[in-house]
C-alpha cells in the first residue's frame, strides 16, 4: 500500500471542493490510482490521463473527474518497496492557471 502526504496548498484546495467532488476523488484513488501503483511499471489506465507537467519536471497531473485535476509527485519511500505519493494541488483545470501579479 503506498504512503501519502499532502502539501499545504493541496489542503487549502481540498477545502474548496464540494463533498461530492471529495467523494469522487476518494473513489478514483481507491478504485484506480492505488491499484495502478501496485501494478508492475505503474501502467496507469488511460481513464486517469496521468502525464507530466511540462513546466515542472517530476510533477504529474491526473484526471479524477470531467474537470477534476490533481497534481502529484513522488518522494522517498517511507516503507521499503512502497511508493510515497505527495499530493500537491487539487481542483478543476484552473489549478494550472498561474496566480495574478507580477
Amino acid at each position: 500500500m503506498p504512503t501519502f502526504e499532502t502539501l499545504p496548498r493541496f489542503e487549502r484546495d481540498w477545502k474548496n471542493l464540494t463533498r461530492q467532488q471529495q467523494a469522487a476523488f476518494r473513489k478514483v484513488i481507491r478504485e484506480y490510482f492505488v491499484p495502478d501503483l501496485a501494478a508492475p511499471d505503474w501502467p496507469f489506465r488511460q481513464r486517469l490521463r496521468v502525464k507530466g507537467v511540462t513546466a515542472h519536471p517530476g510533477v504529474f497531473e491526473m484526471t479524477w473527474d470531467n474537470d477534476g485535476r490533481a497534481t502529484v509527485s513522488y518522494g522517498e519511500e517511507r516503507i521499503a518497496g512502497q511508493v510515497h505519493v505527495i499530493w500537491r494541488r487539487i481542483g478543476t483545470h484552473a489549478i494550472f492557471t498561474p496566480p495574478p501579479g507580477p
